[in-house]
């Protein structure tokens, strides 16, 4: 029974902090510290239930993927991102994920780099907010080849666990002249393919963990992130015009002061 209530836990945290600025790697890791959840056979599901989120994604945006296979000429098809802009914000992290891979599991995947990275985040959100940069992408159809490159080199930082996929790309768009809406958007569609390759190599890399004795453990913790998700997802993009970025910065100066406390003192 503790076991399933980790994976409800587990799965709701993955679901409501995926798509919001506050870095839900970091926040597994923090919480599976505290519930004892850890070894190998957990760091299997924590890769597992991060698929909840993805296919939420998928399952809110399905016509927009469905318009990346669309093979006709550029001048019949409808204007907007498509599938290069989607690779250019890909490739830098990719790269850099399977050079650096061994090292970044091996220094950063704990509480201690987590609670550094969760304010080295907040403070370039801040960043990003007050510098006010001109908007000239209003939408994320409106986002250039160019952005969606830089947008791709600030998700590189989101390879350090706590510092944010969403966090890093939203204030990496609104640096390059992105609305924090257009950002926010692109980085959801650019996480779908970025997650599917990154859970895909890692749960290769720890078949040697997954058991069919673990299925049901796995697929609880699926469902729970993918309903909690898709609420999530709507959510932040009905109040994100409203919601600034400086506001989750404080949330997560907050969350780090809290657990370096429960952790150290």
């Amino acid at each position: 029974m503790s076991d399933i209530l980790n994976a409800i836990i587990m799965g709701i945290v993955e679901g409501l902090t995926e798509f919001l600025p506050v870095s839900s790697t970091g926040h597994m890791i923090l919480t599976a510290h505290l519930l004892g959840f850890e070894g190998d056979r957990a760091k299997t599901f924590e890769v597992v239930v991060q698929l909840g989120a993805v296919l939420a994604v998928l399952v809110l945006y399905w016509r927009r993927f469905l318009g990346f296979l669309d093979v006709r000429p550029g001048f019949m098809k409808r204007p907007g991102i498509n599938v290069v802009h989607v690779a250019l914000a890909m490739i830098p992290a990719v790269v850099i994920g399977l050079l650096f891979r061994d090292q970044i599991k091996a220094f950063l995947f704990g509480p201690n780099p987590v609670l550094y990275s969760l304010v080295a985040g907040g403070v370039l959100m801040i960043v990003a907010e007050k510098a006010r940069v001109r908007v000239t992408s209003e939408t994320m159809d409106d986002i250039t080849y160019k952005q969606a490159l830089g947008i791709g080199l600030f998700q590189c930082l989101a390879l350090w666990p706590g510092f944010s996929r969403s966090g890093s790309t939203m204030s990496g768009g609104m640096l390059l002249g992105t609305s924090q809406k257009a950002a926010a958007e692109f980085t959801f569609i650019v996480s779908v393919p970025m997650m599917f390759a990154a859970s895909g190599y890692d749960l290769y890399k720890s078949r040697e963990f997954l058991t069919m004795a673990d299925l049901p453990l796995f697929l609880i913790g699926l469902a729970a992130s993918f309903i909690v998700g898709m609420l999530a997802i709507v959510t932040f993009l009905n109040a994100i015009k409203k919601l600034k970025l400086s506001y989750f910065a404080y949330y997560r100066f907050a969350l780090a002061a809290i657990f370096f406390i429960i952790l150290y003192l």
